[in-house]
């Protein structure tokens, strides 16, 4: 890949994390019941906001992976065993995220909310991206797990 490409798949990861990470830290201030609550009753009271920022670590570690992959890329490193580890990783990641929305959808749909929808909606739209990410690591990670093995195999015979 060209620098150019990585240098900007680079900076939307970096975006991407930063506009999650604001959201995470803006949106319990937004929501009606924390209106006018102070910081320690939105932050240490609420136990499914626990759970988000909890769930939300496997996403930031499946971006600084992308990140190491793409430096891998960078270097010319495309079909190496740490490229496919850094993809096993991203793979892993994605699927620990929609555990966490599994069971965040399930607080939802068990608690007294009588407005659910969006909520769960948004769960649904943010869990498929996740399995689109898993489904492309999983596909990656064998192609490349494949090209390491043939090349290792024609380093031998060289």
């Amino acid at each position: 890949m060209k620098r150019g490409s990585i240098l900007f798949l680079r900076a939307v990861i970096l975006l991407v994390g930063a506009g999650v990470l604001a959201a995470l830290l803006w949106e319990p201030h937004l929501e009606g019941r924390n209106a006018n609550a102070d910081l320690t009753t939105i932050y240490f009271r609420d136990p499914f906001l626990a759970y988000v920022y909890v769930g939300a670590l496997p996403f930031f570690y499946g971006l600084a992976q992308a990140f190491t992959l793409l430096g891998h890329l960078g270097r010319g490193e495309a079909f190496s065993p740490a490229a496919v580890t850094a993809l096993r990783r991203i793979k892993y990641c994605a699927l620990a995220v929609i555990a966490f929305i599994a069971g965040a959808e399930a607080y939802i749909m068990l608690g007294v909310s009588d407005d659910r929808a969006g909520a769960v909606m948004m769960g649904i739209f943010a869990a498929f991206a996740c399995v689109v990410t898993a489904a492309a690591a999983a596909v990656l990670e064998r192609v490349l797990q494949s090209a390491v093995v043939l090349k290792s195999e024609h380093d031998l015979t060289v």
